[in-house]
């Protein structure tokens, strides 16, 4: 079987869910994960193991996985708006492949890491807790949002897509951007 017929077939099930399954799926995916990415942050290296791993570089590849969808979901936008959508959809994949790649990542590393704590003083302190609180409540958001917005595309519910890509689009270049940002604030501060 082809990758077309594949794909065709995925699209096939995903369509013989109904809608009212297909929300429960979402929302409860969504909730496990935040839930179990709350847990770690609040109580970091909970399922820390033995001697634990070297996360050390993961805070650098986190930056770089946000950066990088941070430039395929702009990169996607403007395919979109091309009617390039081949390459829409194999960009927004691709971006929606890293994401799940930095919450796999996310959730090891502070599984793994001490918390860190933001050392700045002065005006700095009410900027970073600002965009850290709102990129926190976001990323929160964007999980259900992206997931109805690629289950959309792929039950090919075009219409529906499209209305809800228009508000997961910034809210999730937000998320993405401001991870970058984060990371850029807090990394003086991390014990290596």
């Amino acid at each position: 079987m082809n990758n077309l017929q594949g794909l065709a077939s995925e699209s096939n099930l995903l369509k013989s869910v109904s809608e009212k399954s297909l929300s429960l799926i979402i929302y409860a995916l969504s909730l496990v994960i935040c839930l179990a990415v709350a847990f770690l942050i609040y109580f970091p290296q909970a399922l820390s193991v033995g001697g634990g791993l070297d996360v050390s570089y993961l805070p650098r590849f986190h930056a770089f996985l946000n950066g990088s969808c941070t430039l395929l979901l702009i990169a996607g936008y403007f395919a979109v708006r091309q009617k390039q959508y081949n390459l829409h959809r194999t960009l927004m994949v691709a971006c929606f492949l890293l994401s799940s790649i930095f919450l796999v990542s996310y959730v090891v590393y502070h599984s793994q890491a001490p918390a860190t704590k933001f050392g700045g003083e002065g005006f700095i302190r009410p900027i970073y807790f600002t965009i850290l609180i709102t990129h926190i409540v976001l990323a929160a958001a964007i999980l259900p949002l992206a997931l109805f917005t690629i289950s959309r595309s792929w039950r090919g519910e075009f219409a529906k897509h499209k209305k809800i890509a228009r508000i997961t689009l910034p809210i999730w270049i937000y998320v993405t951007a401001t991870g970058v940002i984060v990371y850029f604030m807090i990394a003086p501060y991390y014990k290596f």
